[in-house]
């Protein structure tokens, strides 16, 4: 049977789209709508499927291609008449062994040929005495620089630029050398190690994270919220038809407290681009982040339209985006674009802590786990189950009684009258 070509398909108008991840290898049997490979482009990530059956002959990508429609993946031979597969495949490998061979020495030619190329080149740069004098004085190797006059030959303005241009480099390289602390001894002399890479996601976020927590005042107002009628009321949900219990998540419930106190104070919903403008922008939406744990590090979707949906309907789509991220099906623009964030530990545990503003928004919400708690009510202790809350704000924004008006707001949509609302 002929090889078949397995061609990148019709992705619309991205061109020269990241491969981020190969999943096959050459000789490994594959089936129809079996995932090849994993592209990114700047909105989201797409696995390429397989249109064919068969045996893996030729594997024509590799991680950090860049590819478009019709570019070449693999080559691949169907499962029928096997005898003459295997006989083929066995000829295929000698010849391209040979050819690797071949190729290998040819490549090895040219590249020392372009190696004398250079270094010749870097001998040989183009400039006047004056100019040469010039760069000497100032310490600069002439080599380096790249000539703007013809066949480029370097001027004193040449060198002026790059002397700014190295200026600005090391200007930027001592600011950042302050802030760190060198290392006397490695890790290594007190015993073993290992080295890991830094997650995708991880690498990504952490510039996000430095720079919130370096450009935002942050304070973090710490409360305590009374949630009992809250979790009886979910607990005691059924479904009308079926008579079966549901389960909601009582994020969701947070979630829909969250955004009516949020329309009682919009600063809440806002954003500062940049402070020396002095523009402030009020959203009218009502799109709230959450943070997800995921295997590749933390991700925040938004919850589009919260102020639309009701209870049932936000704990379905939570589960669906909390899906999306720890499987990296999300398009990128579903983490952008946010009111404002929650991030919950009440899966894991814990109570008080500070989370981290997530910028361009100016506070987040921070849950932690609920406790069966003894308070004092109407004359004796009864015991309530208490939900802590941690709101991080941003205080060029938000000061300290409008944070502590919107703890009280947000704990009484949490409490027993607003509980019954939130299902509606």
């Amino acid at each position: 049977m002929p090889k078949k070509d397995i061609t990148v398909p019709n992705i619309g108008d991205f061109k020269n789209v990241e491969i981020i991840e190969v999943l096959i290898k050459k000789n490994q049997k594959i089936k129809k709508n079996d995932p090849l490979i994993t592209i990114e482009s700047d909105k989201s990530s797409v696995e390429i499927p397989s249109t064919e059956s068969g045996m893996i002959t030729y594997l024509n990508v590799k991680i950090g291609d860049k590819v478009s429609e019709g570019d070449k993946i693999l080559e691949i031979e169907t499962n029928e008449n096997l005898k003459e597969k295997i006989e083929t495949k066995l000829d295929g490998q000698k010849n391209l062994e040979n050819s690797n061979k071949e190729n290998e020495s040819e490549t090895k030619k040219i590249f020392n040929n372009e190696d004398l190329v250079v270094k010749n080149f870097s001998v040989k740069t183009s400039a006047s005495p004056k100019v040469r004098k010039f760069a000497r004085e100032l310490g600069i190797d002439i080599s380096k620089i790249s000539g703007s006059e013809r066949q480029g030959r370097v001027t004193e303005d040449d060198v002026k630029l790059f002397v700014a241009t190295k200026s600005n480099e090391i200007s930027k390289n001592e600011q950042s050398n302050k802030k760190k602390i060198e290392q006397e001894y490695s890790h290594s002399e007190f015993g073993e190690i290992e080295i890991k890479e830094i997650p995708r996601v991880k690498k990504i976020s952490s510039k996000y994270l430095m720079n919130s927590w370096t450009n935002i005042p942050h304070v973090t107002n710490h409360d305590e919220a009374d949630i009992t009628e809250l979790e009886e009321f979910r607990i005691s949900l059924t479904d009308m038809y079926t008579g079966e219990k549901k389960k909601i998540t009582p994020l969701a419930f947070i979630i829909k407290a969250l955004t009516a106190s949020l329309k009682k104070f919009p600063n809440f919903n806002s954003s500062i681009d940049d402070i020396e403008s002095g523009k402030l922008t009020l959203k009218k939406y009502y799109h709230v982040g959450i943070a997800v744990d995921t295997p590749h590090g933390l991700m925040v979707p938004k919850l589009r339209n919260a102020d639309n949906k009701n209870i049932s309907l936000i704990s379905t789509e939570l589960k669906k985006l909390s899906d999306q991220c720890r499987n990296l099906r999300i398009d990128k623009k579903e983490l952008f674009g946010g009111s404002m964030t929650i991030t919950s530990l009440g899966g894991i545990g814990g109570s008080f802590f500070t989370p981290i503003i997530n910028f361009p928004e100016v506070a987040i919400l921070g849950v932690g786990k609920s406790k069966k708690k003894q308070v004092y009510m109407d004359g004796k202790f009864v015991i309530r189950t208490i939900l802590p809350l941690s709101l991080s704000y941003d205080h060029r924004i938000i000061d300290g009684a409008e944070a502590a008006r919107f703890n009280n707001d947000l704990k009484e949509n949490l409490g027993k009258n607003f509980a019954y609302k939130l299902a509606v």
